[in-house]
């Protein structure tokens, strides 16, 4: 999928337009439509002010990344990365019960 194909599916599952999602960056809906033609490139600049608008990573919006990860678990991820290392394993051990405990639910 290109940057393009990105922020077209991207925009409308937020449901703006091209002018909102423009107004939001800073840019017109003219650009964002070019953006989404694949026409132009966006500057990285603007590429992340793109998926910040979007609530999605740099790295998911150009391709990058094929998960789509939500940005409240990055900041929890994060909020986890920053911790001692004793707290991080406790917390990463529960983490891991819990999600085999979910898959092997799912099996069930």
């Amino acid at each position: 999928m290109t940057l393009g194909q990105h922020i077209i599916k991207l925009r409308k599952q937020k449901k703006l337009s091209q002018n909102d999602l423009g107004k939001a960056i800073g840019t017109s809906g003219d650009i964002i439509g070019r953006y989404e033609r694949d026409e132009v490139k966006p500057s990285i600049e603007v590429a992340s002010k793109i998926a910040d608008v979007l609530e999605v990573s740099l790295d998911f919006l150009i391709g990058k990344q094929d998960v789509e990860v939500d940005s409240q678990l990055l900041k929890r991820v994060i909020d986890v990365q920053q911790m001692n290392e004793e707290d991080k394993e406790h917390i990463l051990y529960t983490l891991d019960a819990l999600i085999k405990s979910v898959k092997l639910k799912s099996i069930a």
